[in-house]
């Protein structure tokens, strides 16, 4: 049966309303009419159209590029959704190990890339120009600091800069990348740009921040509702009837700042409670108050109150640097981010506090110094049960416990070698040591970072003479022993 056409003015400010009274849910789009562009005629018109019949269809080719924690899950969920997905990295092993059908990623298992694989649904390419044969692109690549702890937009560039080269009329190009509110239509626009396609004429441009939980069973990448904001009316119709086709619901917000500013929100939000909680911690030691039971009790309220725990530090590619991008593109506009900043200050001298703790525990009880002293870290990765090391506060207590002479090993199941990164340089390489009775007596001290869940806590507690315990974890497993030290 043909489906009608409606025709949007894009000049027309009630263009958006007309688009959402066309239906409240897009999983009924195959029987409703669809959208197509102003000018009927133009090739690019056309081409659009096309592009939203395929998606319904589940016809369109997907390219996911970046095949890292936020990139592979994406890629295995579009292909689940019924989509031929290729994925795109600069990293040639990581290109082979997917083609191979081998996961270097916990929660994406070897089965599932070998079964999409097989089926022909899913391969992985270094090759850009696979660009031209796809219908969507979606860009997940990395945002860190820089030293400075400014926006490195450097991977974001580069990566659009090559899809240009290969960009064609009719497709869709996503950013999912954790930015500041301005990336999308000041940064990635312009390059796109540059190619003499117009975004929302020739080309759709959409914003879709990443909300992914590593190790999270309960939310995987299907489960976890989708936001999402365009540069046009148009294109946020195309993009959440693709998305609508891979996760199980959509958000649409008005623009693609909102969208940006959707996902800083959302880890400001946890950076600062965190924050407040590491303070309260501070605060609360010399008063002989347990953190963990204040909070532990708090949360019995049933409104008002949300509970967030202590830490040594913050970890992960979002919490740690998120706050930092907007703090960043606040200055533009001559604003002061300052109880952001202080939550950053907070959290980041975690680990320091850690490490005057360990001093203290070793001198009040054994009479000894970090200097020269044996030190075994339980676990590297930024959360439990991970492999996941990025920002991961450990990598910093390694540090500061080396700079006062201790000398410093680890134990992580997850993580059987720190891969080079671009800090911490003196740290990777290291391998993790075993967690045998025999080698743990030769700790002076054990120093939990990371409450993974197949590690025999009870073990280490019984074998080092001293515990020094930052997630609580000895207590939540009811380990209670005289040479455990909460900090």
């Amino acid at each position: 049966m043909e489906q009608a056409i409606v025709t949007v003015d894009r000049a027309d400010p009630r263009a958006q309303n007309r688009i959402q009274s066309l239906g409240e849910s897009l999983s009924t789009l195959e029987s409703r009419p669809l959208l197509a562009a102003h000018d009927e005629s133009s090739p690019a018109s056309r081409a659009t159209g096309e592009l939203l019949q395929r998606i319904v269809k589940r016809e369109a080719q997907v390219a996911v590029v970046g095949l890292g924690y936020v990139g592979l899950p994406l890629a295995m969920a579009a292909t689940e959704g019924g989509f031929n997905v290729v994925g795109l990295d600069i990293d040639a092993q990581k290109v082979a190990m997917l083609n191979a059908s081998q996961s270097y990623i916990q929660h994406v298992s070897d089965d599932q890339l070998a079964k999409f694989v097989a089926q022909k649904k899913f391969f992985a390419t270094t090759a850009f120009s696979a660009i031209r044969d796809v219908d969507a692109v979606l860009i997940c690549v990395p945002t860190p600091l820089t030293r400075h702890r400014e926006p490195d937009l450097s991977y974001v560039v580069s990566t659009v800069e090559c899809i240009a080269q290969h960009l064609r009329p009719g497709q869709l190009i996503v950013l999912e990348s954790t930015t500041y509110p301005g990336t999308t239509r000041d940064i990635v626009r312009p390059l796109l740009e540059r190619t003499a396609l117009k975004s929302g004429d020739d080309f759709l441009l959409a914003y879709s921040p990443e909300r992914e939980d590593p190790g999270n069973p309960e939310y995987l990448t299907t489960r976890i509702p989708k936001v999402i904001g365009a540069d046009s009316a148009y294109a946020l119709e195309v993009a959440r009837s693709l998305y609508e086709r891979i996760v199980a619901k959509t958000v649409p917000v008005s623009s693609l700042e909102t969208a940006e500013a959707v996902k800083l929100t959302e880890n400001i939000f946890r950076a600062v409670n965190i924050a407040l909680v590491n303070e309260l911690k501070v605060i609360y030691e010399p008063m002989g108050i347990d953190i963990w039971e204040v909070v532990e009790a708090a949360k019995t309220k049933p409104f008002g109150y949300m509970a967030f725990y202590p830490g040594p530090g913050l970890g992960g590619h979002c919490i740690p640097i998120d706050p930092f991008y907007l703090t960043w593109r606040a200055r533009a506009f001559g604003i002061t981010t300052r109880l952001i900043e202080t939550a950053g200050e907070i959290n980041t001298s975690m680990p320091r506090h850690v490490a005057d703790h360990i001093l203290s525990a070793l001198s009040d009880r054994y009479k000894k110094s970090l200097n020269g002293a044996q030190i075994l870290i339980v676990g590297v990765a930024y959360k439990r049960n991970v492999n996941d090391v990025r920002e991961s506060p450990a990598f910093r207590l390694i540090e500061l416990l080396t700079e006062r002479g201790a000398a410093v090993e680890y134990h992580d199941p997850h993580v059987p070698e720190v891969q080079p990164m671009r800090e911490h340089p003196a740290i990777q390489g290291l391998k993790s040591v075993s967690c045998e009775p025999c080698q743990l007596r030769q700790y002076d001290a054990a120093v939990i970072v990371t409450d993974h869940d197949d590690v025999d806590y009870r073990l280490i507690v019984e074998n080092c003479p001293l515990v020094v315990d930052t997630r609580n974890v000895c207590a939540r497993r009811a380990i209670a022993a005289g040479n455990v030290v909460k900090a």
